[in-house]
């Protein structure tokens, strides 16, 4: 019976069940409102008649799916008539008011079709006091307090990592310990400070910026420019590595040398993955007009180049035109390296400045960055780049902080 339930039941029938402070509550399918059947109901508002008054949240069966605040909570009277009125009411704004951000909502975060007849309804006594939302972002709880509407002068909502009362922070702690997910939490603070578990809603799966940028983001030690005048900035990125071309090239002059029968790799196939090299790069140079490259390898990986170079040394025909085709190579990297306009990179790379690059009329709206981080940390750091998944192609981009300390995201 309880898996059927919508989620906002659900949880809080799981929370009450294991002692938490959750105010008496009913819950109303929207099949008992169609079938008239209200006997639970009515026996809920025969308890809580001295309050006059109770609060009526939203439980449609897919708004688990749905941002928080997209269907409605309404006080209203304890009796039926004040339920059925508050219903229909939450039924008409889904249908008009809230129409625009359900839509929005189904079409840019995958939220199902759902219909408004199909809310169901939790029934709470009404308590005064302060709402007080509670989650875990990134490593620290933060606590959203709203305002206490019975005070005549009222504050704005705010946001805080320390609650008013440290039993906030041990009642949330416990909750998402016992629940085994991400959630959010609503508490009502009542006046004699009673702390009441009225919502908690699983966030799992809901990306959170902070945790967002934390999970596709690395600092890095330091950024080179001339002009200083803006401190972030977004570009494609190619994501260049070298030592994968190399290691092709190697291996195929390693089955040259093989002697193992049947048909060998030859020459051509080593130009064959250079001149796709070559082809890539400039594909990716004509197609987007500023651009970055992450330079995952040495600029130039010397220990690879030079094995490249002699790895063939019993065939002085083929080494030669292996080399000329390797150094062409690397003069067309770099012809590819000077038309970006960002360069991430281990310190020990530096861009050869002319007084156009530096200077020119070109870079007052686009100076070079040379982003880079210390060649000990090399490592690292690459390998933090490719747990995050950077790919050519991707849009990164690199905010700069008060210590000129720069920080990289990926979209």
């Amino acid at each position: 019976m309880e898996q059927n339930l919508p989620e906002k039941a659900r949880l809080l029938l799981k929370l009450k069940n294991e002692k938490f402070n959750v105010p008496d509550f009913v819950y109303i399918a929207a099949e008992d409102f169609k079938n008239n059947k209200f006997g639970d109901l009515e026996a809920f508002l025969e308890n809580h008649r001295e309050s006059f008054k109770v609060i009526a949240r939203s439980a449609h069966p897919l708004e688990e799916f749905y941002k928080g605040g997209t269907f409605d909570s309404l006080e209203t009277y304890a009796d039926l008539s004040g339920i059925l009125y508050a219903r229909k009411r939450m039924i008409k704004n889904a249908a008009t008011s809230r129409s625009l951000s359900i839509r929005r909502q189904q079409k840019f975060n995958s939220a199902p079709d759902m219909d408004p007849e199909e809310l169901g309804i939790i029934v709470m006594p009404f308590i005064e006091g302060s709402s007080v939302m509670a989650k875990l972002i990134r490593r620290h709880w933060e606590f959203g307090y709203c305002r206490d509407r019975a005070q005549k002068m009222q504050s704005d909502p705010f946001i805080t990592k320390t609650p008013h009362d440290r039993r906030l922070l041990e009642v949330s702690e416990k909750i998402q310990e016992f629940l085994s997910f991400r959630c959010e939490i609503e508490y009502i603070i009542s006046a004699d400070n009673d702390i009441h578990v009225v919502q908690a809603k699983d966030i799992s799966s809901i990306e959170i910026l902070e945790l967002k940028e934390s999970e596709r983001s690395i600092k890095l030690d330091g950024i080179r420019r001339i002009r200083k005048q803006r401190n972030f900035r977004e570009r494609p990125v190619y994501v260049m590595d070298n030592r994968i071309v190399y290691i092709d090239i190697i291996n195929i002059c390693e089955e040259m040398l093989s002697g193992k029968a049947g048909p060998t790799p030859g020459l051509q196939d080593i130009v064959a993955i250079i001149r796709a090299h070559e082809q890539a790069l400039e594909a990716f140079a004509l197609t987007h007009h500023r651009f970055a490259v992450l330079d995952l390898a040495e600029h130039v990986p010397e220990e690879l180049y030079h094995v490249a170079n002699h790895y063939l040394e019993e065939m002085p025909d083929i080494q030669k035109q292996i080399s000329a085709v390797l150094y062409e190579n690397l003069y067309r990297c770099d012809m590819f390296l000077a038309e970006a306009d960002t360069l991430l990179s281990k310190d020990r790379i530096r861009v050869n400045l002319c007084s156009h690059d530096a200077y020119g009329i070109d870079t007052v709206r686009n100076p070079l960055w040379s982003v880079y981080w210390h060649s000990g940390n090399h490592s690292q750091v690459v390998k933090a780049f490719r747990r995050m998944g950077f790919k050519t192609g991707d849009t990164i981009a690199i905010e700069i902080d008060a210590e000129e300390k720069p920080m990289v995201f990926r979209h």
